[in-house]
């Protein structure tokens, strides 16, 4: 395959040939007989992006589920009438948040939906709203769990007990591979806490099937292995995924990370809140950091933080498109003092911290290039700005994807002998930076074939 008059990053106007899977050449090239070529028109060519956290699972199956939160539901009205759908089998809502409807209780869905099992998911992912029907269809299949709250219906963290009880299969992870492939994401990091041999299976089935043509690089339990692996599936960190309200003891964190460095994986911990951050980074500090080491979210990073965890040489993996999504909300409910906290990404960079991001869909949007441009405006969906000391300018925004999946401070680059995972697209860059999210994907390659073409 040969594309033609492509832009390089740095400007340079080039032709790249592809074989085997490989960049095979860069310069002024002639087609060979029969060889496929894409006609760049001088649009940039880069190597593919990187969502360096996500879920697919969960993406997969919010495809088949309401919407039941911001920013499509914002009032108790539409959230009655987005639940006003015809069946009587299983009724999945999924992004709610408070804002919306007060904290959900089983009477208050009884009332709007008496006839049939109904499951509504907070935008934290953490918690699970059931209506009577739903509480009793699971109770008869399983013993309740201590996540439960019988009299308000409400699960927490309880999510491998409920496919249990609901007897759940994996979804086809298909509309996802189609859709980060429309975005030009040729890889993904799955960041899930549960992942373990049988989900590493089902992506091994989906990547050999084609339904999921992205990389893989798979987070999850302690107990994942490398002979779990196969087909571009490859063993990544073990997840940490703390909750303020109820951490884990100190020894037993402290040996979590010792157990995942002594088989010789790095770790990944779950750090959406200050309390949560603190807590990772002494237990860090009395476990020993290891290459790989990172934090995921870093929601609110004070200063002194930010210094430990440059000290520590951790990597942060952060959502910058959390402030356009949920800035609104946050200026609401986060205590002001901590607004200049929120995301930060100019500080970890200042530090010399390896600053990667993901979209920790389905609790974000999956459009990295959104993303880049709330990394560059910081500006919430209502024109207000967060952390404007925190923006980062549009080439720095690029690189947030561009980190090699399983070691995040090596920046991939076009060059001979890469792997031919790249991202095309319809304009030079003088023009994408100008307004990130307005950026078309002319064609996505994922070991030399085209696995998205405008």
């Amino acid at each position: 395959m040969l594309i033609t008059r492509a832009e390089l990053e740095g400007g340079t106007i080039a032709d790249v040939r592809i074989a085997d899977g490989k960049i095979a050449a860069i310069g002024t090239l002639t087609p060979n007989a029969g060889e496929t070529v894409i006609a760049a028109a001088g649009g940039l060519l880069l190597p593919g992006l990187h969502d360096h956290h996500i879920h697919v699972a969960a993406l997969a199956a919010g495809f088949a589920s309401v919407k039941a939160g911001p920013p499509e539901i914002s009032t108790a009205e539409e959230f009655a009438a987005c639940l006003r759908v015809p069946g009587g089998g299983w009724l999945r809502a999924t992004g709610y948040h408070e804002s919306v409807a007060g904290m959900l209780d089983v009477a208050a869905l009884d009332r709007l939906v008496p006839h049939r099992p109904l499951r509504v998911q907070h935008r934290s992912g953490r918690m699970w709203f059931l209506n009577s029907a739903a509480l009793d269809r699971l109770l008869a299949r399983d013993t309740p769990p201590p996540g439960l709250e019988r009299e308000s219906g409400r699960l927490f963290d309880s999510d491998a007990w409920l496919r249990h009880a609901l007897a759940a299969t994996p979804p086809s992870f298909a509309q996802v591979g189609a859709n980060l492939a429309r975005a030009g994401v040729t890889g993904l990091t799955d960041m899930t806490p549960s992942n373990d041999a049988a989900i590493a299976r089902h992506f091994a089935a989906e990547r050999a099937s084609g339904a999921l043509p992205q990389n893989v690089l798979l987070a999850g339990t302690l107990a994942l292995g490398t002979t779990d692996m196969a087909n571009s599936v490859r063993l990544g960190a073990a997840k940490l995924h703390l909750h303020e309200a109820a951490l884990p003891s100190w020894d037993t964190a402290v040996a979590f990370i010792r157990d995942a460095h002594e088989r010789g994986r790095p770790v990944a911990v779950h750090c959406v809140t200050e309390v949560e951050l603190v807590f990772t980074l002494a237990a860090f500090a009395e476990a020993g950091a290891a290459p790989g080491d990172r934090i995921e979210h870093a929601g609110v990073a004070p200063d002194t933080a930010v210094e430990d965890i440059a000290r520590l040489g951790l990597a942060v993996v952060s959502q910058p498109h959390f402030i356009a999504e949920r800035g609104d909300t946050y200026l609401t409910d986060v205590e002001p003092a901590q607004h200049a906290l929120l995301y930060r990404l100019r500080a970890f960079r200042a530090a010399g911290v390896t600053l990667a991001a993901g979209s920790d869909a389905p609790f974000g949007g999956t459009n990295p290039w959104a993303a880049m441009a709330a990394a560059v405006t910081r500006q919430t969906r209502a024109g207000a700005r967060i952390g404007a000391a925190e923006a980062l300018n549009a080439e720095e925004a690029l690189a947030l994807y561009l980190g090699a999946p399983d070691a995040l401070a090596t920046r991939r680059h076009v060059t001979i002998g890469a792997p031919a995972d790249l991202c095309l697209l319809d304009r030079p860059w003088a023009r994408a930076r100008a307004a990130l999210d307005d950026v078309r994907v002319r064609a996505t390659l994922i070991g030399g074939h085209v696995a998205w073409q405008a």
